[in-house]
């Protein structure tokens, strides 16, 4: 199982309230349609009293493997996908990463 790990930024323009109901309220109905798609998690940016998070959100999208990926990148639904991201992101870091669990010792 792959993983497209994806910190993003709101445009300057929005405020995070604005953002954030964007990302979770419609943009989830063009994420989900990427073919291959096995599972999709939001992770917003919890504000900080004192501080400016550099990224506002990151956000995972689970696939099999590398052709499951390219396949779904090069769909239409991607596309669709990219253009509502105009929307609301001013900022996009990604990468594509693999998930190594470590287990913690309860005492």
């Amino acid at each position: 199982m792959l993983k497209i790990v994806s910190v993003i930024k709101r445009r300057p323009d929005l405020t995070f309230e604005q953002f954030i109901e964007h990302w979770q309220q419609r943009h989830p109905a063009f994420v989900t349609q990427l073919p291959g798609l096995r599972r999709y998690i939001q992770n917003p940016a919890v504000p900080h009293p004192r501080r400016t998070w550099p990224w506002d959100g990151m956000a995972e999208l689970w696939f099999d493997d590398m052709r499951a990926i390219k396949l779904a990148f090069e769909s239409p639904a991607a596309d669709r996908m990219r253009e509502d991201e105009q929307n609301f992101i001013g900022e996009q870091q990604w990468f594509i990463a693999t998930e190594h669990p470590i287990e913690l010792e309860m005492s």
